[in-house]
């Protein structure tokens, strides 16, 4: 077999087999298969795409590049979250902890931010003394008794993943649905869960900013996942503004604690309770979603859910009552309010400014190296919908240095107004 071959056939537009692919994964990721060689499959797979077998294929090829998480120790139905990432994105830290307060098993292994604000992993590294280095005997003991542990995602899964992806960067070919779907998908197999819940951000804050191409990436994860034997369900939910009111990973942990508590936003609160109810369903631990949801709502009320987010942390190191003592996070030295310099309705925010301002402030980072400064970031006031009068409040800025004329100038930037008002609904589609 020639990698010339298996080049000539994709450009044409022709499906690779199960086995010209495991040959260009396995050569790729052994050094025998040149970077240049890939680089053309990679521009070939962009132009011509790939079928959902083909991508299936290419997902378990991937996850077969390196380990797997043998999860069979842990006694339940496990059950996977993932979100493509956006603009205040907290949902983990609150989906996590309230399902598991259901009885459902969630091993999660997260990763750490490139872009608008950290990774889940950075959020956690907020709360001191919490860890994410866990032995495998140590996590699934941890998932046995709490239902929940959240560790860092390990080198030795799908390696060819962070290959592919390295190359994908430098050659203009990230945007291809078939290879997001088989990076994300097999780094969610590799990790071991049975069932997954997708959620597919879609606007300006998103990867997808069309709702056509976040449908097509969420019915391929969903299919690939499905083909290879784990129950698959995708939620479409809104990005055209940031989540929730907060950005920056201290803020995103406590406003996490205060949805657990039942003062959370509307829109973040909204989201939980729609991709927990699924997880729920997946899990066997209800049969329909309004039966899951109410599960998940009692347990809000009833403070289960954030007993679950308390001992879940301890388990991992935190030395204190987080819940109780919000002081212990990280705090930045300067909180400055940002004012409208319109009147009327919030017509949209563009998250992308926002996330920009975000990363200028240094709660994101650019590269993978950056150092993330966990204590700065914003809270938002106004969101799509709320009326808002000339000289009031847009957010608050928290920061650590005071040279921020640039940052408040892109948050205004990123505000727009109209005489009317609109809303946004946060749940836009479900994909089976």
């Amino acid at each position: 077999m020639r990698m010339y071959d298996i080049i000539e056939k994709k450009r044409n537009g022709l499906p690779l087999s199960d086995r010209e692919i495991h040959f260009f994964i396995d050569g790729y990721t052994n050094g025998t298969i040149p970077d240049y060689q890939i680089s053309a499959l990679l521009m070939a797979i962009y132009f011509q795409g790939m079928t959902d077998e083909e991508s299936a294929l290419l997902t378990m090829a991937i996850v077969e590049s390196g380990k797997t998480v043998d999860l069979s120790a842990m006694k339940g139905i496990k059950v996977d979250k993932h979100s493509t990432g956006g603009v205040g994105d907290t949902t983990t830290l609150i989906l996590c902890p309230l399902v598991a307060s259901v009885g459902v098993y969630v091993p999660k292994m997260s990763g750490r931010g490139l872009g608008h604000t950290g990774g889940t992993i950075d959020k956690l590294e907020a709360i001191p003394g919490f860890h994410t280095e866990l032995s495998n005997d140590k996590f699934i003991e941890l998932v046995n008794t709490n239902r929940l542990a959240i560790i860092g995602q390990s080198d030795d899964l799908a390696p060819a993943d962070k290959l592919l992806y390295s190359l994908r960067d430098v050659t203009a070919t990230v945007n291809s649905i078939p290879l997001i779907a088989s990076s994300i998908m097999s780094k969610k197999i590799a990790s071991g869960a049975d069932k997954i819940v997708l959620d597919v951000k879609v606007g300006s804050g998103a990867f997808m900013t069309s709702k056509e191409d976040a449908e097509k990436l969420a019915q391929l994860m969903v299919n690939i996942g499905n083909h290879v034997g784990r129950k698959t369900v995708a939620i479409l939910s809104n990005m055209n503004e940031p989540l929730g009111n907060a950005i920056g990973n201290s803020l995103e942990v406590e406003e996490a604690i205060e949805t657990l508590r039942g003062n959370g936003p509307s829109d973040l609160t909204e989201l939980s309770l729609e991709l927990g109810s699924h997880m729920v369903v997946l899990a066997e631990k209800a049969n329909t979603l309004e039966e899951a949801r109410k599960l998940l709502e009692e347990n809000i009320k009833n403070g289960k859910a954030l007993e679950t987010f308390q001992r879940f942390i301890t388990s991992q190191g935190a030395k204190f009552d987080l819940v109780q003592d919000l002081e212990k996070l990280p705090r930045a030295k300067y909180k400055v309010d940002i004012f409208s310099d319109h009147t009327g309705y919030v017509e949209r925010i563009n998250a992308n400014e926002i996330g920009k301002a975000s990363v200028a402030l240094g709660a994101g980072r650019v590269t993978k190296e950056h150092d993330i400064d966990l204590a700065v970031g914003f809270i938002l006031h106004k969101k799509v919908g709320d009326y808002v009068a000339k000289g009031e409040p847009l957010c608050t800025l928290y920061a650590n240095r005071n040279d921020i004329d640039g940052v408040k100038q892109l948050v205004k930037n990123s505000y727009y107004f109209s005489k009317t008002k609109k809303t946004e609904q946060i749940i836009i589609e479900t994909i089976e």
